[in-house]
C-alpha cells in the first residue's frame, strides 16, 4: 500500500520536528510512503521548522496557507496535493501515535473488503481533561444517536482512508468531524479501530470545547439535510443487442 501522510499545522513549532521524525521511524520500511505537513497560516516558527526538516527528510513536502483556513481545508489541501492512493490523517499536536498508522493498514489488509474505504481511530484511553473527555464523549453520542454512523470517536485525527474517495465527498468547513458518516452515505464501509493517544508535551489546543459545540451543532444540521437528500442508485450498463 502506498501512503500519503497529511498532517495539518498551525503554531506547533514546538511538535513539529518529533513528529516528523516518528512518522519517518513508523514508515520508513513501507513501499511508498510521503508526508504532507500542510501550514496553515502558522504565525510562529512552525514554518521554518518545516522547512529545514525538508533537508533531512526527503519523503515530507511542506504546503502553507498564507492565512489560517482551519484544520478541514489543511487536511483537503494537503489530500489534493497527494500522489498516493491511501491517505493517513494526524493532529499536528503529537497526540496521536504515527506507530498506529501500519497497524491500520494491516487491519484493511485482513478485512479483504473491496469496500472499506475508511479506518478511523478510536481513542479508548484519551489523554486530556476530563472535561475534554466528557464533552468528547457527549458530543459522540448524539452525532451517533441522530447519524448513526456506528463510529465512537469521529474526532480522533488518525484516520485512514482512500484519496479518490474523499475528494467525491462534498466539502464543507469542519468535514473531518463527520467523515465515517459521509463516507457511509457515498455507500463505503468504515470501521473504528483501538489506536493510542497521548498528552499534548507542547503547546494548547487551538479549538474551545464551547466553539466545537457551536458549530458542531450547525454542521450536524447539514449532514442530515445532506443525508436526506442523498441516493445510491444501482446501475447497470444496458448489452447492445
Amino acid at each position: 500500500m502506498k501512503i500519503s501522510v497529511v498532517v495539518p499545522v498551525h503554531n506547533e513549532t514546538d511538535n513539529v520536528e518529533t513528529l516528523i521524525a516518528e512518522i519517518h521511524q513508523a514508515l520508513s520500511s513501507h513501499d511508498a510512503y510521503e508526508m504532507i505537513f500542510v501550514d496553515d497560516g502558522s504565525t510562529d516558527d512552525t514554518g521554518a521548522k518545516l522547512q529545514n526538516a525538508m533537508q533531512q527528510y526527503p519523503a515530507l513536502r511542506v504546503l502553507r496557507h498564507q492565512r489560517s483556513c482551519g484544520q478541514s481545508r489543511a487536511v483537503h489541501s494537503g489530500v489534493l496535493a497527494a500522489q498516493y492512493p491511501w491517505i493517513a490523517t494526524l493532529d499536528g499536536d503529537g497526540q496521536n501515535d504515527p506507530a498506529d498508522i501500519p497497524n491500520l493498514v494491516a487491519v484493511w489488509q485482513q478485512q479483504n473488503d473491496s469496500r472499506l474505504w475508511m479506518l478511523a481511530g478510536f481513542r479508548h484511553q484519551r489523554n486530556d481533561t476530563g472535561w475534554r473527555k466528557f464533552s468528547s464523549k457527549f458530543a459522540n453520542a448524539i452525532r451517533q444517536a441522530i447519524l448513526h454512523d456506528a463510529t465512537p470517536d469521529t474526532g480522533c485525527g488518525l484516520k485512514l482512508f482512500l484519496r479518490e474517495r474523499f475528494l467525491a465527498l462534498p466539502y464543507f468547513d469542519h468535514i473531518h468531524r463527520f467523515l465515517p458518516a459521509l463516507m457511509q452515505m457515498a455507500g463505503g464501509n468504515v470501521i473504528s479501530v483501538k489506536v493510542n493517544h497521548r498528552p499534548r508535551n507542547f503547546g494548547q489546543s487551538k479549538y474551545g470545547t464551547l466553539d466545537r459545540a457551536l458549530v458542531g451543532i450547525v454542521d450536524l444540521a447539514g449532514v442530515v439535510w445532506l443525508k436526506k437528500r442523498h441516493s445510491l442508485p444501482v446501475v447497470s450498463e444496458v448489452a447492445r443487442g
